[in-house]
């Protein structure tokens, strides 16, 4: 008996491997039909090419007929469907599906949270969660999927590749596409589409980009304000202000080219049009050696680089313009990019529009009355558009060819109705005009798998010309400021291997800027035309492996005028210490021969009163600036903690380009500044959510050793910086947003107490008292916005998107100065320009 047992227990072990074997037998699917056919007295209706050689497990003799077919749709890629109790059709058209995956990196393994997931020639598509999981439903079985993620090659896979029924989720390795070694450090910095690179770097991917309180589109310069140091004190994106620097110390490129003016609306709306801006990177300190010329940030926009394989595009419109912008591929090699914005305030006036118009030419020649002419005597009539193309060539995998062209306009007539001493009436209309146009190549070679060429050549053209007509003098003024540059640069990279990198070129640049006034009576007229020359050699070595980080550099700059050479050395360390924690480094000397100055504060209308210079190496020095950083970082579960402490002074300023309201106004000298501070940032992310809180405490001083007080607080002086926001993906389509901005108030000089005015001969001036000696109110403002996307049709996504700047409506102050009273020769009226109120925008776009 006991003998038997064992002998038993063989016998079933057997028995039921026999029958596992059996019920995983496999037979031709068109075999199994055949005999379906048969044995239940029905008919299927397929083509042979989609069942040949397909395998199925062979069901059991006593299945009944609609659980064969129920388990032939989950197991093979085909769509099974009766068409009634006889007839069932076999087709891979119809057929639905659920994929899924998991995305990693193939260098490290770590997941890739935020990566997109989109079904090929459709809006439908997913972003991978925390884990770089993602799922997608009733999805085509011979659809394609797009895999993308900045820094990695995108991926194009069959659904069917995907398909795995009854195991896991497939894991992809994505491959990482170095930019010199350059790696993504965060994924998801502040919310979707804005990255940090390991060099310190802030990326901005407008295609990916997500939503930001207040915003409406991804308009690129009001964007990079989230950043911690990154501020505009009159909220305006053509004063930028990095570090406590003013925005003419930034250096702006697009595709290569040097841009000298970067709004719309005079300074409330980017010039940029996202739709085809690929990426910005914007770099506050450590810059590459291959950049000069902006001695507080340094500001890169490229467009997109790829020629598709369809004709794609998009269009919108808010309450202010309306856009567009086509891809059109015009063969395997040759493509064309297109986009062109203008905007109907000339046509139609929008609430939006109104306060556009109040906050930009308030304190204007267009809203300060004369005796003679009142509000119903007055017509204004404002237009700006922007346009770019890009001509994509591709001669082969290994060199390409792209050239491209940028406009930039704002137009503003001003027409004032009077009655002349005749007792007839006149019209006189003056008018503004703002504009950059830019040209640009380049030719990218990869002569091997570790040597590359880039060599790029540009023009940039600015102007902005002023007519105006001052009525209670009879007087005609005219004005012009133009700015010609053009350059080349030669660039190479050679990776001696997978850890070190270097980077060699050279740099040449011609610039010539005319400043011209010509007044009607008195008659006067006053032209000036400088050109400068510069010659640069650059390079770097770059080392990134394992847990370090390290780019040196050194540029050498040669004026030929001045017969002046600046060396400029360039650090960036970043040491891991840990999974979680890192410290930095971060160090460079910069110059910047061009600036801005204010002559009087009425020039050009006074709505647009900076005007370009050049260095003439003796007034109007060449500005030089050094800046160091040191920080830590610490990142752990999708939190990230920042703290940076920097220094940075800058040599070469003038009076005259700091746009003084004091004693100081109208004086002749140089001097320099100091800022230092710190800076802290902690963001957390989630699939559904991101939260932000930045602070910046920093201390802004001028020094002017001719001056008295030679030191004194810096008109940038902003010693506290807090910005707040939360992002929420209610449900899939839905997104909003909510943040607000706390700022110390920038510092103003008031007049000599009881002592208001001083006069001068013939003229009388505000008597001021200690320079920046006061400080406006704290600067407070909340901002929202929601965004809504759904298919309007199967091949074009839509969105509708709500910003609202300003909710509480707060009356801040962003400039404060003083005037003799017209009605008191001894009295001075202060006068104070305010932020945007209450103001809200909505925008509607179709992308296919």
């Amino acid at each position: 008996m006991n003998l038997n047992k064992p002998l038993v227990a063989l016998l079933l072990m057997v028995f039921s491997f026999s029958f596992a074997i059996q019920a995983q037998e496999k037979i031709e699917l068109s075999s199994l039909i055949v005999n379906l056919e048969d044995k239940f007295d029905v008919k299927f209706s397929y083509s042979l090419n989609e069942i040949s050689s397909i395998l199925v497990n062979k069901p059991q003799e006593t299945d009944a007929l609609e659980s064969i077919i129920e388990h032939l749709n989950k197991e093979t890629i085909l769509n099974f469907k009766f068409l009634n109790e006889r007839y069932i059709t076999i087709s891979s058209i119809e057929k639905k599906v659920t994929v899924c995956g998991v995305l990693i990196s193939e260098t490290d393994k770590e997941p890739l949270f935020g990566a997109s997931v989109l079904i090929q020639n459709t809006t439908k598509g997913v972003i991978a969660n925390d884990d770089g999981a993602f799922r997608l439903e009733n999805v085509g079985i011979n659809e394609q999927l797009i895999i993308s993620f900045l820094g990695f090659k995108t991926q194009v896979l069959a659904v069917k590749e995907l398909l795995f029924l009854n195991e896991d989720c497939k894991t992809i390795a994505m491959v990482e596409q170095n930019e010199a070694l350059n790696q993504i450090l965060i994924e998801k910095y502040l919310t979707t589409g804005l990255q940090k690179y390991i060099d310190g770097s802030t990326v901005l991917n407008t295609e990916k980009f997500g939503i930001l309180p207040g915003l409406i589109e991804p308009d690129i310069l009001q964007s990079i304000q989230a950043l911690p140091g990154v501020e505009s004190v009159d909220e305006s994106i053509a004063n930028i202000n990095v570090r406590g620097g003013t925005n003419d110390q930034n250096l702006i490129l697009w595709d290569h080219i040097k841009m000298y003016h970067s709004g719309h609306f005079f300074g409330l709306i980017s010039a940029y049009n996202p739709y085809l801006t690929d990426k910005v990177v914007v770099t506050k300190n450590g810059t590459s050696s291959e950049f000069s010329d902006g001695v507080s940030s340094t500001i890169t926009m490229s467009t997109k680089n790829k020629i598709d394989d369809e004709v794609s595009g998009g269009f919108g419109a808010n309450l202010i313009h309306a856009d567009a912008f086509l891809k059109i591929p015009l063969s395997k090699k040759i493509a064309l990019h297109i986009s062109g914005r203008r905007s109907f305030t000339d046509m139609l006036n929008t609430p939006t529009y109104d306060n556009y118009f109040e906050r930009s030419f308030q304190d204007s020649e267009l809203t300060t009355n004369s005796d003679n002419i009142t509000e119903s005597n007055r017509l204004s009539d404002f237009v700006f558009y922007d346009y770019t193309a890009k001509l994509l060539f591709d001669l082969n995998e290994n060199h390409k060819v792209r050239a491209n062209v940028i406009g930039i306009y704002n137009n503003l007539d001003y027409t004032e109705s009077f009655t002349n001493s005749e007792n007839q009436s006149e019209a006189k209309t003056s008018n503004l005009k703002q504009e950059n146009l830019g040209f640009g190549a380049s030719w990218n070679g990869k002569w091997t798998s570790r040597f590359s060429t880039d060599f790029t050549v540009f023009y940039s053209k600015y102007n902005v010309d002023a007519v105006d007509y001052r009525i209670e003098t009879d007087q005609k003024l005219t004005q012009a400021n133009e700015v010609l540059e053009t350059g080349i640069k030669l660039k190479t990279n050679f990776k001696i291997n997978d850890a070190f990198n270097v980077l060699s070129g050279y740099q040449f640049s011609e610039i010539g800027i005319l400043n011209s006034t010509e007044v009607s009576a008195p008659a006067y007229n006053k032209t000036k035309k400088d050109v400068l020359l510069n010659h640069a050699l650059f390079g770097e070595i770059e080392f990134n492996k394992a847990d370090t980080y390290l780019r040196i550099g050194v540029r050498g700059n040669y004026f030929q005028k001045f017969n002046k050479l600046l060396i400029e050395p360039r650090l960036n360390v970043r040491q891991k210490l840990s999974n979680q924690f890192a410290l930095k480094l971060q160090g460079e000397f910069k110059n910047q021969s061009a600036t801005q100055i204010i002559d009087f504060q009425d020039d050009f209308l006074g709505v647009e009163n900076r005007r370009w210079i050049l260095a003439n190496n003796e007034s109007i020095p060449i500005s030089e600036s050094k800046q160091g950083a040191f920080g830590f970082e610490y990142s752990h579960n999708n939190l990230m903690v920042d703290v940076e402490g920097f220094y940075k002074t800058v040599e070469g300023i003038t009076v005259s380009n700091q746009g003084f309201y004091n004693n100081f106004q109208y004086l002749n000298a140089t001097g320099s500044y100091d800022a230092k501070g710190v800076e802290f940032l902690i963001n957390k992310t989630a699939a559904k959510y991101s939260t932000w809180l930045s602070y910046t405490y920093s201390i802004n001083d001028y020094e002017f050793k001719t001056l008295t007080p030679s030191i004194f607080p810096n008109n940038l002086d902003i010693r506290h910086s807090v910005s707040l926001a939360f992002n929420y993906d209610v449900i899939k389509n839905l997104k909003v947003s909510a943040g607000g901005i706390w700022r110390s108030g920038q510092p103003f000089t008031k007049p000599v107490e009881a002592n208001e005015t001083v006069q001068d001969g013939n003229n009388i001036f505000v008597n001021y008292d200690t320079p920046n000696g006061e400080n406006q109110d704290d600067f407070i403002r909340l901002d929202a916005s929601f965004s809504y996307s759904f298919n309007a049709m199967k091949t074009i996504e839509s969105s509708i998107r709500v910003g609202v700047i300003n909710l509480l409506n707060k009356k801040n102050i962003i400039n404060t100065y003083y005037e003799v009273d017209p009605n008191n020769a001894d009295a001075a009226i202060k006068i104070e320009n305010k932020s945007l109120g209450l103001t809200p925008n909505i925008s509607f776009r179709c992308n296919f």
